[in-house]
């Protein structure tokens, strides 16, 4: 029964979304019934696994005895195919609004449902060759994502993605090798090696290269262009670039390569660990320094995500179980922050035809549930309390203080300094659409109206989630505690 649980939600959407491609549907009606559908069911069967599903293994396929393709359910998977699960189907109906008038639209639909499969791959996968081939995948899902519009722009920013994800994957395959070569692929928190009498240098230099090449997809600095290039992609494409399918992987690859591959034990103190820490604490403040400068909104986002995203590398290279459980939170906390961020950025883009910061004054009386929204995400976003992102970074820098290690604790002023950038460059913009300057342009009465029903649904449920979240954190940090001792 593993089998079917472990196999069901990878392979419906995956097979669903590719033959879709060869579907001619009769109406736009048709085509989001038939797409709502096999999202949801995935989602709901997704769930039943969570739910359901044992702690064996199940061997998809078998090519040597050192080389099979295994998938496996325990916390970190339940983790992240849940937050995938959850986030798809409101991705899904914001983008019945706002694909609406967009051309490819079964290209877009098939490949964002293909996408869907192949990230719950990465999560139930039970060894590293396995989450090395989905990973791989991933990346050719969500090129035609990237590439959806086929402008020059986003054909460029399709070969930026392209060349990157190719290259961090070689770095990773250089990791795969190592731990095959030496039996140590398969997925346990702390790993395998703790007791390796190799070379040691060898083994932190192979760490360190695998860790960049995850990092890749985690828009580690300084690999980190592509994923501001992506902008161009529609809002839904980004927000799940952004929030879940891409840039999560790669967080989600890079913990379980430092806690369930190489284990802790063997890394900490070393000059790896101290080596990719700093990679993180560069890419902190260099994005947000970035956010700040740029005055496209979704661009603005996008250096955000890349700040974000090094939060959580930040909070896995501590290396100790409260640090991975912060790493966790945070992952989940950045993903339903930032998916609601670009759902805003999305609607005033499709609304009003506006995406840069200085066009933006004004647009809170016209668009009010949209900027409430927005506000809800920049509160959230700064870790302003109750707002659940003042939660993640709170227990990320009790991790960090708890080592009374020197570069754990710069790190924790390395956050404090973050937090008041981004206070700066998600409030620039509230500020902007609530408060306009008298020498702002007026705008015409009745030229911009509030989102549809369909943006607006998934915006508002995930504005209460962050709200929530922050208020009653108890039971996702049990859920997470829970999740990381498995």
């Amino acid at each position: 029964m593993n089998g079917l649980y472990l196999t069901l939600p990878i392979f419906l959407p995956l097979v669903g979304g590719l033959a879709s491609y060869l579907i001619r549907f009769p109406s736009t009606r048709s085509r989001h019934l038939f797409y709502g559908v096999l999202i949801c069911l995935t989602s709901a069967i997704t769930w039943l696994s969570i739910l359901r599903c044992g702690s064996e293994s199940f061997q998809l396929l078998r090519f040597t005895e050192e080389l099979t393709l295994t998938l496996r359910m325990d916390g970190a998977s339940r983790l992240f195919a849940g937050l995938a699960a959850t986030l798809w189907p409101f991705t899904m109906l914001y983008a019945f609004d706002y694909m609406s008038h967009e051309k490819h639209l079964s290209m877009f639909w098939s490949f964002f449902t293909v996408s869907f499969g192949v990230t719950l791959g990465v999560a139930f996968a039970g060894n590293m060759m396995t989450m090395y081939l989905f990973y791989e995948l991933l990346t050719l899902a969500t090129l035609p994502l990237v590439m959806q519009p086929m402008s020059t722009t986003a054909r460029k920013a399709g070969v930026k993605y392209a060349v990157y994800s190719m290259s961090g994957a070689a770095l990773a395959f250089i990791g795969l090798v190592f731990l095959v070569v030496n039996d140590a692929q398969d997925f346990t928190l702390g790993g395998h090696l703790a007791g390796y009498t190799g070379d040691r240098q060898l083994l932190l230099a192979v760490f360190v290269l695998a860790f960049v090449g995850f990092g890749v997809k985690a828009a580690i600095w300084p690999l980190h262009a592509w994923l501001p290039a992506a902008a161009v992609a529609p809002t839904p494409v980004t927000a799940l670039l952004h929030a879940v399918a891409v840039v999560k992987s790669g967080a989600f690859a890079c913990i379980r390569l430092i806690y369930y591959a190489f284990g802790t034990e063997i890394l900490v103190g070393t000059w790896a660990q101290q080596a990719v820490m700093t990679l993180t604490l560069i890419t902190i403040p260099f994005a947000s320094c970035m956010s700040v400068k740029q005055r496209h909104f979704k661009r603005r986002l996008a250096y955000s995500t890349v700040s974000n995203l090094s939060y959580i590398l930040f909070a896995a290279t501590i290396m100790t179980l409260p640090a991975l459980t912060a790493a966790f939170l945070h992952l989940i906390v950045h993903s339903v922050v930032k998916i609601l961020a670009f759902f805003t950025a999305g609607a005033v883009l499709h609304y009003s035809h506006r995406e840069y910061v200085h066009q933006l004054e004004g647009l809170g009386k016209r668009m009010p549930v949209t900027f409430v929204c927005y506000t809800v995400a920049a509160c959230a976003l700064t870790g302003v309390p109750p707002f659940t992102g003042f939660v993640s970074k709170w227990y990320m820098a009790l991790a960090a203080v708890d080592t009374y290690q020197p570069l754990p604790i710069i790190g924790f002023g390395v956050l404090l300094v973050s937090a008041l950038l981004t206070a700066i460059y998600m409030f620039q913009i509230a500020v902007r659409a609530w408060f306009p300057r008298h020498s702002a342009p007026a705008i015409p009465e009745g030229s911009i109206h509030e989102a549809g029903w369909q943006m607006l649904v998934p915006m508002v449920v995930l504005a209460a989630a962050c709200l929530l979240m922050g208020l009653m954190p108890q039971g996702l940090l049990d859920l997470i505690r829970e999740a990381v001792t498995l």
